[in-house]
């Protein structure tokens, strides 16, 4: 931490932190360059895109290491969903041997290599509880906490922050959890279907993850259920041999999201057939429209659908409470389960600490 000025347990006299400032903190860094918050793929990218330009950064990871969604919170099957040409941070493509869409021990060590070829050297085990713009003194005012907690706070002009929009686990409260006597995680928690085998698993939530992991369990010979409480759009992960990502990029350099998406439906229907009969409703709007509207990814089906078509996955509807080892729908419909796996996604902690 040479680069960085320390200051330390003393009062600081400068025009930059204002008049008379003390911190009351254990060490306060005055950083003389970005300070990017998140090690993972976007905060690596803007730190070598900086780099390149001769500029230096300094990256704040609440973790032990970085992109610690991918190596610690995620599933082993799990391979990109999208072809590895739109998934490549800047300045160095995946290596030409790894597949289309690769896995996730493919993925890391492609970022692992990321950061070694610029050099990159992130700050780990430093969780940001507070960003605050002082007025006074013209910078930002970053505060962390160490694994001891202990508090840093780092001074600087300019704040990035690539948290992510998956940082946080989303963990519904529902009716008799705590009665339920089984296993119940969430899927930051899930690694494999073997765990499982032979026993009755529900999953809640229909979006990408938990179509995977009812797959993944199905293949583990479990006998997963899914929970589709909402609307959803699945569509091939690869339609007229393009990928279906690709091919919708390409399309909207010439035509408008609406007739895109009628397209996407209507190749979509022709190859997976129509997913209402299968307790798989389609939304009001279009896949791209809704993604645009709401933030709603639509599902790229990598195999769940045919296991869904064959019975060997249960479609059922909403939850209205959990008993002990069973649940009951809002059908009015009651099963038993020996465990359940909430694929309820994540969301931003952003609004809780960036003043």
């Amino acid at each position: 931490m040479d680069y960085y000025k320390e200051i330390e347990g003393k009062r600081v006299h400068d025009h930059r932190f204002g008049k008379n400032t003390m911190s009351t903190l254990a060490r306060c860094i005055w950083v003389p360059c970005p300070v990017i918050i998140g090690a993972g793929p976007s905060g690596l990218a803007v730190a070598a895109c900086l780099k390149e330009r001769g500029i230096p950064s300094l990256i704040l990871e609440k973790a032990n290491c970085i992109a610690s969604l991918w190596k610690l919170k995620t599933y082993d099957r799990l391979r990109l969903h999208l072809p590895k040409q739109f998934c490549e941070l800047p300045f160095m493509p995946f290596p030409a041997n790894f597949p289309t869409y690769p896995t996730k021990t493919q993925f890391v060590a492609y970022l692992e290599s990321y950061k070694n070829s610029f050099g990159l050297d992130p700050v780990f085990n430093k969780t940001v509880v507070s960003a605050e713009f002082d007025d006074q003194c013209g910078f930002w005012r970053i505060r962390t906490l160490g694994l001891k907690q202990e508090e840093t706070e780092y001074v600087s002009q300019w704040l990035i922050v690539a948290t992510g929009e998956n940082a946080d686990e989303v963990v519904p409260r529902i009716d008799g959890m705590d009665d339920f006597g089984g296993p119940i995680l969430h899927t930051s928690s899930y690694k494999s279907g073997l765990l499982f085998r032979g026993k009755d698993v529900l999953v809640v939530g229909c979006g990408n993850s938990g179509m995977e992991v009812s797959l993944d369990l199905c293949n583990s010979n479990a006998r997963p259920s899914l929970v589709v409480r909402d609307s959803v759009h699945v569509l091939p992960q690869e339609m007229l041999g393009k990928s279906t990502f690709g091919l919708s990029m390409w399309l909207l350099k010439w035509f408008p999201v609406r007739l895109v998406d009628r397209f996407l439906l209507l190749v979509s229907r022709f190859m997976l057939g129509d997913t209402e009969k299968f307790g798989l409703h389609r939304p009001e709007f279009g896949p791209l429209e809704l993604k645009n509207r709401s933030g709603k990814t639509p599902v790229l089906d990598v195999g769940t659908l045919a296991k869904i078509k064959s019975g060997n996955i249960k479609v059922c509807l909403g939850i209205k409470r959990i008993t002990h080892r069973a649940v009951e729908f809002v059908d009015g419909k009651k099963e038993n389960f020996d465990a359940i796996i909430l694929a309820t996604g994540y969301k931003s902690n952003v609004p809780q600490w960036l003043k």
